[in-house]
């Protein structure tokens, strides 16, 4: 017999039966909204009134009593109704948890990202602080200034007193020899 008539060991078999193609956000959807039913008042709600109109039909309409006393079938139907809510909860929470998850990266990443930008703001500020401290400014300017005319204010004046004085050194040393020449 060849391979291809009989099935080969390392290959494995092809379903034979009906394949159901669920999409798994489809089903996360739907059992998510009905979890948010599920927590809800009017669920509550409509879920009491059932009841209430379930055992007084049970217990006073004699010709309609389907369930009567322990009320078993109802017992079933709640069975039934917490066998299906408690996956359909925890299906929720699960996807629930997977997008708190997503979330909290996303934070943590955003987190880091503001951390590192603060930290390189925080150096370009000191450089800036060290480059502004290096840089005159216009007080710095001004002081200095202000002390280089007081200099030059100091100097014309001793400069002044300086050609005084010389003028009258001068005058002098002219009129010394004649007051000396006119006095006998």
């Amino acid at each position: 017999m060849s391979d291809s008539a009989r099935q080969r060991l390392d290959t494995p078999r092809t379903s034979r039966g009906p394949v159901f193609n669920l999409d798994p956000e489809a089903v996360g959807r739907f059992s998510e909204s009905i979890a948010r039913f599920l927590g809800t008042g009017r669920y509550l709600l409509w879920q009491t009134i059932l009841v209430i109109v379930w055992i007084a039909l049970n217990l006073f309409a004699v010709s309609l009593q389907w369930d009567p006393y322990p009320f078993i079938l109802l017992n079933l139907a709640f069975s039934t109704q917490a066998a299906y809510a408690a996956p359909l909860i925890l299906l929720a929470q699960n996807r629930q948890e997977n997008r708190d998850r997503v979330a909290l990266e996303e934070d943590r990443r955003r987190s880091e990202q503001t951390k590192a930008d603060t930290e390189f703001l925080a150096r370009e500020l000191a450089s800036l602080r060290l480059a502004v401290g290096e840089v005159a400014t216009r007080d710095y300017l001004r002081r200095e200034l202000e002390e280089i005319r007081e200099l030059l204010e100091t100097l014309q004046s001793d400069a002044g007193a300086k050609v005084k004085k010389d003028k009258t050194k001068k005058a002098r040393a002219v009129a010394d020899p004649i007051v000396e020449e006119a006095s006998p």
